[in-house]
C-alpha cells in the first residue's frame, strides 16, 4: 500500500463517535421514508408506490452493507438491531454479513467457491451443468439478464440452504433463519392488515426490484485478472446512483478501505483518482447508463472461469 494511503482501521481515531451524524441521518431518512411511503401507497397507486418503495428499500439494503461494516457506532450488536427489520425479504441481515465480510478476501475475489459473491463457474462446473442453467448464468452476464434473472437465481440458492444444510448436519444458519422468517411474516401481515399491500404485491412489485437495482450495481464490479486490485472496479456514477448506493460505485476505495464511512468515500477518490486508476489497472466505468447503452443485451464476458485462475 503506497505510504501517503491511511489504512481503514484508523480512520475512528481521527474523528469521535459523534461525528457519524450523517449516517445516523441517513438511518433516519431510510426508515421514516418507508414508512411515509407504506402510509402513503393506497393514495399513490400502485405502479407510483412500488417504485418508490423499491428504491427506498434498495436503498435500506445498502444502509445494511454500511451497518455490517462498522457504522455507526463501534457496537456490532447496536448496529445488527439497527439493519434487523427484514425490509428487503429475501436474506437474513446476519448472513448477509458473514457472507459479505467473506467476500472481503481480496485474493480471492471471483474465484467460484471461494468468493460467496463470484458470478463465475470453473470450466469443471460448467461441463456438469444442465443447459437450462447455463442458460441463466449466460444471461446473467448481460445486464438484463442480471436484473431480470439475476434475485431469483440468488433468491433461489439462498433459500435452498433453509433445508439442504441442516440436512447436511450443519445447523450453523439456522438460527438466523429461525429469527427472521417470524419478522418477515410479521412485516408481511402488518402490510397486509394496516396499509392494504398485500404479501404478493410487496414480494413482487417491491422486495424483487429492489434486489434488481442492487445487482445492477454488482453487475460489474468485479472482472477476473490476475492482480486482486485488477478485479475491483470505479464506476464514476451520477450523484443519484451514488446515493442510492451509498458510493459503493467507488469500489477499489471500499475495497482498500472498508471501514472508511459511505459520506468519506467520494472525497478520498477525488484526493487520489489517478492513482486508483492506476491501482485498478484502469478498471473505470463511465456510469451505470453507460453499461446499460453497451451491455443491456451483450455479454459483459463469459460466466466460465478458466482453471489456471482458478
Amino acid at each position: 500500500m503506497p505510504a501517503h494511503i491511511v489504512p481503514s482501521r484508523h480512520w475512528r481515531d481521527e474523528l469521535p463517535i459523534e461525528h457519524e451524524w450523517p449516517t445516523w441521518l441517513l438511518i433516519a431518512a431510510v426508515y421514516a421514508g418507508w414508512f411515509a411511503a407504506v402510509a402513503l401507497a393506497q393514495r399513490l397507486g400502485a405502479l407510483p408506490s412500488a417504485i418508490l418503495l423499491a428504491l427506498i428499500v434498495c436503498w435500506y439494503g445498502s444502509l445494511q452493507h454500511e451497518l455490517l461494516h462498522g457504522h455507526p457506532t463501534r457496537s456490532a450488536r447496536l448496529n445488527r438491531l439497527l439493519g434487523l427489520a427484514p425490509l428487503a425479504v429475501w436474506f437474513p441481515y446476519d448472513l448477509y454479513r458473514a457472507s459479505h465480510l467473506r467476500h472481503h478476501r481480496d485474493p480471492l475475489l471471483t474465484l467460484p467457491g471461494e468468493d460467496p459473491e463470484s458470478n463465475y463457474v470453473t470450466e469443471t462446473d460448467w461441463a456438469r451443468l444442465a443447459t437450462p442453467l447455463r442458460w441463466t448464468y449466460l444471461a446473467r452476464r448481460t445486464l438484463l439478464g442480471r436484473a431480470l434473472v439475476g434475485p431469483a437465481f440468488a433468491i433461489a440458492l439462498t433459500w435452498r440452504d433453509i433445508v439442504a444444510q441442516p440436512r447436511r448436519g450443519d445447523w450453523s444458519e439456522t438460527m438466523s433463519w429461525l429469527e427472521h422468517l417470524p419478522l418477515l411474516a410479521l412485516l408481511l401481515w402488518a402490510l397486509d392488515r394496516y396499509a392494504g399491500i398485500s404479501p404478493l404485491f410487496y414480494l413482487a412489485a417491491v422486495a424483487y426490484p429492489a434486489l434488481s437495482l442492487t445487482l445492477v450495481r454488482s453487475f460489474y464490479e468485479h472482472r477476473p485478472a490476475d492482480t486482486p486490485a485488477h478485479r475491483i472496479c470505479l464506476n464514476e456514477a451520477n450523484w443519484a446512483w451514488r446515493l442510492l448506493f451509498l458510493n459503493n460505485n467507488y469500489h477499489l476505495v471500499h475495497h482498500e478501505q472498508p471501514s472508511l464511512p459511505w459520506y468519506r468515500i467520494p472525497a478520498v477518490y477525488r484526493a487520489r483518482r489517478d492513482e486508483y486508476i492506476a491501482k485498478s489497472g484502469g478498471f473505470l466505468l463511465p456510469g451505470y447508463g453507460a453499461l446499460w447503452c453497451r451491455f443491456a443485451w451483450r455479454r459483459v464476458d463469459s460466466p466460465v472461469l478458466p482453471e489456471a485462475r482458478s
